[in-house]
């Protein structure tokens, strides 16, 4: 009897082979990659919003609580909320009607504006 041998032919991947499965495996994490910084930037563009909205609302709020008309005129003002320096400016403009005077809150961080809200304040 003669033995039979077996040949079984072990075949691996090719080099080929390889890159290709690499080069889908980079794609694929550089768009996971995308969509996390996507959603990390959208994150804190909302914080950004909520804390002006705080800064803006504040300084409405002041001025319908004033006991006289705001002042035609522009101003400035410091606004701190959650460890960040933010800054309110200010707007009043009068309107057709001089019983009431238009108000533009726009706060600021640095130079870049975050928000701006308005309302319109009446003669008490």
């Amino acid at each position: 009897m003669t033995p039979h041998r077996l040949h079984i032919r072990h075949r691996g991947f090719t080099l080929v082979e390889v890159l290709v499965a690499l080069a889908i495996v980079a794609i694929a994490l550089m768009a996971g990659l995308q969509a996390t910084s996507a959603l990390t930037r959208n994150a804190l563009r909302q914080s950004d919003i909520v804390l002006a909205q705080l800064c803006a609302e504040n300084e409405l709020v002041r001025a319908r609580l004033s006991r006289q008309m705001p002042s035609v005129g522009d101003s400035t003002q410091p606004c701190e909320q959650a460890g960040r320096q933010l800054q309110v400016l200010t707007v009043v403009r009068p309107t057709p009607n001089p019983s009431f005077r238009r108000i533009d809150a726009q706060v600021l961080d640095g130079e870049n504006s975050i928000l701006r809200i308005s309302t319109i304040i009446g003669r008490y």
